[in-house]
């Protein structure tokens, strides 16, 4: 090693690898980020250092991370305790009726509720409820019909318990079809959880999410 005044000749020829060549820099760990931080301070050129400011930079970098990781951690536990909490609360449904979304109804004693909701003006709307095995056991047709939400109480003693579907189709004055929201009742068996981690109320015939639930009890 020849030595001019206090200048040194130093062998930076040899690489460090601390991580891989394909790592990705996007998803790096805190640990990570420390052992190439120390990695740099420890093969880094002593005449030619860093300032201590990028010192201090870097770990600054390191607490903000250290904080991010802390914060999702939080999230993560808060979204956890608030869909069990969910789970807990939803199971007071549980043997009863609710009002939601859909086009199901359960029909006990012969009696059962519909509703749907034009968002315009219908010239005819047809309203059909069939069984199990798809037979039209009530029908109904109504005219002249303004924009808003209309009730449809099923009352047949000769119905069996159960669930029944309901088609509602609806034209405007031009023969038009009229897209509409249906509401219907059903009885609550049990609550689970999804895959999805979200809870659902399951009847007889289907699973229906709780945000679709608009109603309970009638």
């Amino acid at each position: 090693m020849a030595l001019d005044g206090i200048t040194a000749s130093l062998n930076t020829d040899s690489n460090v690898k601390v991580v891989g060549p394909d790592y990705d820099n996007s998803k790096m760990s805190k640990e990570d980020f420390l052992k190439i931080l120390l990695a740099n301070l420890q093969w880094q050129d002593p005449l030619q250092a860093e300032d201590i400011s990028q010192f201090i930079d870097d770990s600054v970098k390191l607490r903000e991370m250290e904080a991010l990781n802390d914060f999702e951690n939080s999230v993560d536990k808060m979204v956890s305790t608030l869909n069990s909490l969910s789970l807990f609360y939803a199971s007071g449904f549980i043997g009863k009726l609710i009002l939601y979304k859909g086009n199901q109804t359960y029909v006990e004693n012969g009696k059962g509720y519909v509703s749907f909701t034009l968002p315009s003006d219908a010239a005819s709307v047809t309203v059909e409820v069939l069984d199990q095995n798809g037979n039209v056991v009530e029908e109904k047709e109504l005219t002249n019909l303004s924009a808003g939400t209309y009730p449809f109480e099923i009352d047949n003693p000769d119905l069996p318990d159960g669930y029944y579907t309901v088609y509602v189709t609806a034209k405007d004055a031009n023969g038009n079809s009229i897209d509409m929201t249906v509401e219907s009742r059903a009885l609550v068996q049990s609550v689970v959880k999804g895959d999805d981690g979200k809870v659902y109320i399951k009847t007889a015939v289907s699973e229906i999410p709780l945000d679709e639930i608009i109603g309970i009890g009638g």
